[in-house]
């Protein structure tokens, strides 16, 4: 086979690769086990969270460390009721709980280990929870399941 030719081979199978990557669907993204109603999910069973509008995800899923066997994260659906910048508990020795953003008593999503499980609080990574303290807002609806 002459170069001239090879060379219209291979750019005929490269055009031809284009044309199937450019009709093959896009997958869709995942999406959250969450009502439409939620403005934050989190799956415990995954450990992943998700921030919501309108049934659709607009950030997520990121990595989320629930609470321990001995304090679990309970599932349900709750209100966003205080947001804490600097937060420290007052029930665990003055743990900073930066970024919290409380819905359940004293659950909150909270910047944390994502190794170490929580006293109930879901734990999120800086940037994650970063971007959940400055998106959801007291009264925003949370839904845990499992």
């Amino acid at each position: 086979m002459t170069s001239t030719a090879k060379l219209a081979v291979g750019a005929t199978i490269a055009a031809g690769c284009a044309v199937w990557a450019l009709a093959a669907p896009a997958q869709a993204a995942p999406s959250a086990p969450c009502s439409a109603a939620t403005r934050a999910c989190v799956r415990l069973s995954t450990h992943q969270a998700w921030l919501m509008r309108g049934g659709a995800v607009t950030y997520g899923p990121v990595p989320a460390m629930p609470g321990r066997a001995s304090a679990p994260t309970d599932p349900g659906t709750f209100r966003v009721t205080f947001k804490d910048l600097h937060h420290r508990s007052t029930i665990f020795n003055n743990a900073p709980m930066p970024y919290s953003v409380f819905f359940n008593g004293g659950d909150a999503f909270h910047e944390g280990s994502l190794s170490v499980p929580s006293h109930g609080c879901v734990h999120l990574s800086h940037t994650a929870a970063a971007k959940f303290y400055a998106t959801l807002q007291p009264g925003d609806v949370v839904q845990v399941v499992r």
